[in-house]
């Protein structure tokens, strides 16, 4: 894990009318990709309206003012988006609100779910019964049942090797994938993701278990305002536990352990694969599955500016499509700070408290998902269009956020930019 990073915190308050809107969600069935046709699918006509109605419409939304650069020419992606971190304004976006599966990039909202719950140094013992139940060709970090892991490595194993095995593990110890399907659920809800219905908590292909560009990206967010989330994302190579190391004939059992090096499988991050890693990377997420193709979600920072961008399967044959179209959306989006009118906003949580609750001026404390919250009844529902959503700053001199619900309030954000992300320019 890094150290410490020095950061000074900015604070700010924006204050806006807003226009109350009613987002109709499309039934499960109805959003649903088909899985066995095999035709080409295409965005559905009607989508959500969270966070602005140009974000419901289909195709490409963006509007270039004076000096703006077009848009990247080579984008294939069926969903992308990219937002700035901080005010929580869409920069630009395609099919931003499409439901589709999330392979691996879900494991955002199930560490941003389970992180504030368990202690990184505790302990336990992996029961046969923790790795049931995972899909066939999960990815797997390599923990082993009858052994004893930390909460801090099973994150590693998450965040770098995107093992189900972990997964499964820290789902266990929170009661089971049951329980943790329904806090992902509930939590997703508080987050207004209402593009999502979880099945499974490793983002594994399971019928009905769908997402989007826009929820993905609200994930991020929200769980990089967690110290140990950003730190395990922005993580490169980790030492592993592996086994125990065995007692040579005639000597007393060993306690030694070994270890082995994994890798994050963030090629944008890492440099592997032929990619070349990208300047001020600081994360997040990939993933990759038979039905949902490639997905990636990344924050990165460039002078002072913090973006954050999805893409979900691109059709494009170019190798490391995702990572590619990435890179391009955000060079883009670096290039076109200041000179785009924005075309929607990444929404606050449920629970966000406005600035008139506060006693005596004082900001608000930062909002946390209710326990008591349950999923939703239905796939309708009504919601804020337009408002901003609690913003992050991952600069070198980091930074605040403002976020704007029914009346406007403020949330103070210290977020260090992660030593590791301090990268090497791209070749």
């Amino acid at each position: 894990m890094g150290g410490a990073c020095t950061f000074w915190c900015v604070s700010a308050l924006k204050k806006t009318a807003l226009t109350v809107a009613s987002a109709a969600l499309l039934p499960l069935l109805t959003a649903a990709p088909s899985w066995a046709d095999g035709k080409q699918p295409q965005p559905p006509a009607t989508m959500s309206s969270v966070g602005g109605t140009r974000l419901a419409m289909a195709g490409t939304q963006v509007d270039l003012g004076l000096g703006a650069p077009v848009l990247p020419k080579k984008l294939s992606g069926r969903s992308w988006i990219v937002a700035d971190a901080e005010s929580g304004d869409v920069l630009a976006a395609h099919n931003p609100h499409w439901r589709l599966a999330p392979a691996s990039t879900l494991k955002m909202l199930f560490a941003d779910t389970l992180l504030p719950k368990m202690p990184s140094t505790e302990q336990h013992k992996v029961a046969p019964a923790d790795l049931a139940g995972m899909g066939e060709g999960s990815s797997l970090v390599g923990v082993k049942e009858n052994l004893t892991y930390s909460v801090h490595d099973l994150w590693l194993g998450v965040f770098l090797r995107s093992g189900n095995d972990a997964v499964h593990v820290l789902a266990a110890m929170n009661g089971g994938v049951k329980k943790t399907v329904q806090d992902m659920q509930a939590h997703a809800d508080e987050l207004q993701a209402l593009d999502t219905h979880v099945v499974s908590p490793d983002g594994y292909d399971e019928p009905g278990q769908l997402s989007s560009a826009y929820d993905l990206t609200l994930f991020a967010r929200s769980g990089l305002q967690n110290k140990d989330f950003r730190e395990y994302c922005s993580t490169a190579t980790a030492k592993f536990p592996g086994e125990m190391v065995k007692a040579k004939k005639g000597k007393k059992p060993s306690k030694k352990r070994s270890t082995f090096e994994i890798q994050n499988t963030n090629k944008l991050l890492t440099g592997a694969g032929g990619v070349s890693p990208y300047q001020g990377l600081a994360g997040v997420k990939n993933g990759n599955t038979t039905h949902a193709g490639s997905t990636f979600t990344g924050v990165a920072e460039r002078d002072g500016k913090v973006l954050l961008v999805t893409v979900m399967n691109p059709s494009s044959d170019e190798n490391q499509a995702v990572y590619e179209e990435a890179g391009r959306l955000l060079d883009w989006g670096f290039a076109s700070a200041g000179k785009v009118t924005p075309v929607g906003k990444l929404v606050p949580p449920k629970s966000a408290k406005t600035d008139t609750q506060q006693a005596g001026g004082k900001p608000s404390a930062a909002p946390k998902p209710s326990p008591d919250a349950g999923a939703r009844a239905n796939a309708s529902a009504a919601v804020s269009d337009g408002s901003s959503g609690v913003g992050i700053a991952l600069s070198i001199t980091a930074g605040a956020l403002i976020v704007l619900a029914a009346a406007a309030y403020l949330v103070n954000r210290r977020w260090p930019l992660p030593d590791l992300v301090r990268r090497r320019p791209r070749p």
